[in-house]
């Protein structure tokens, strides 16, 4: 019996343990980081919570007879993909980094590329006043000290610092175009400030941003670590998990 582990909390991950959960040879686990209070679960046996940093995680790979880690984590869960790289390298488990593709712009976008979320907020300021924020409630308290006024779109409340002038919209996605321009147009929105999260579930607000010919704010994605072999094809992800080819 092979023992994969899939590090998820993302479609890509719940489609993957979906498939090896009903793979003959094949023992699936998911760990969930458990920072969503309702989380949609995947099938097959379900972890919720950490492992007490990359030493903890080696320590329970080894105690688990865990053969090989998929980390399918959100393309910005950079701790924990920095984490499960140090754990499985020093109790010598494979690991393959399942990300889906980034976004691209495209022919009408307004897109401001930055490094990380305190270039973010240093750009929104020139381009609105009104800013729509779809970056989760992590890494909100990087706005607190702006003057913009935010609507804050998260699945959980933020536990962090929020801009003074600022309201928390709670919705899960995915939304429509329709949706998306909608919730634009009645905050009287001047800037959309997201992370290149990529995936067709919330690329709706994109393509509203373009729509209404609105300035995009895209924080680009951290790079994973040196040495991890990455894809974002399902299938090989499949099938390495399955087989280790």
């Amino acid at each position: 019996m092979r023992r994969v582990l899939i590090l998820g909390g993302t479609s890509e991950g719940r489609a993957l343990a979906a498939v090896l959960d009903g793979t003959p040879g094949v023992d699936v686990i998911s760990s969930l980081a458990g920072r969503v209070a309702n989380p949609r679960l995947p099938e097959g046996e379900v972890r919720i919570g950490g492992f007490g940093g990359a030493d903890g995680l080696a320590e329970w790979l080894r105690d688990n007879g865990i053969d090989a880690v998929v980390d399918a984590t959100h393309p910005f869960a950079s701790r924990i993909t920095a984490n499960a790289a140090a754990a499985t390298r020093h109790a010598g488990v494979p690991m393959l980094v399942l990300r889906r593709p980034e976004w691209a712009p495209a022919e009408g976008d307004r897109w401001h590329a930055v490094p990380d979320l305190e270039a973010a907020a240093g750009a929104v300021s020139a381009l609105g006043s009104r800013v729509l924020l779809t970056i989760g409630r992590q890494g909100v308290d990087a706005f607190a000290a702006e003057s913009a006024w935010f609507l804050i779109r998260a699945i959980d409340p933020p536990t962090v610092a929020v801009p003074r002038r600022s309201e928390v919209l709670l919705a899960r996605g995915p939304f429509t175009v329709d949706d998306e321009v909608a919730t634009m147009r009645e905050h009287r929105i001047e800037v959309l400030v997201t992370k290149n999260s990529g995936g067709a579930l919330t690329a709706a607000k994109l393509d509203a941003a373009r729509t209404l010919g609105l300035p995009v704010v895209m924080v680009s994605r951290p790079d994973i670590p040196a040495g991890v072999a990455m894809t974002s094809d399902p299938d090989r992800a499949r099938t390495w998990a399955a087989r280790g080819d």
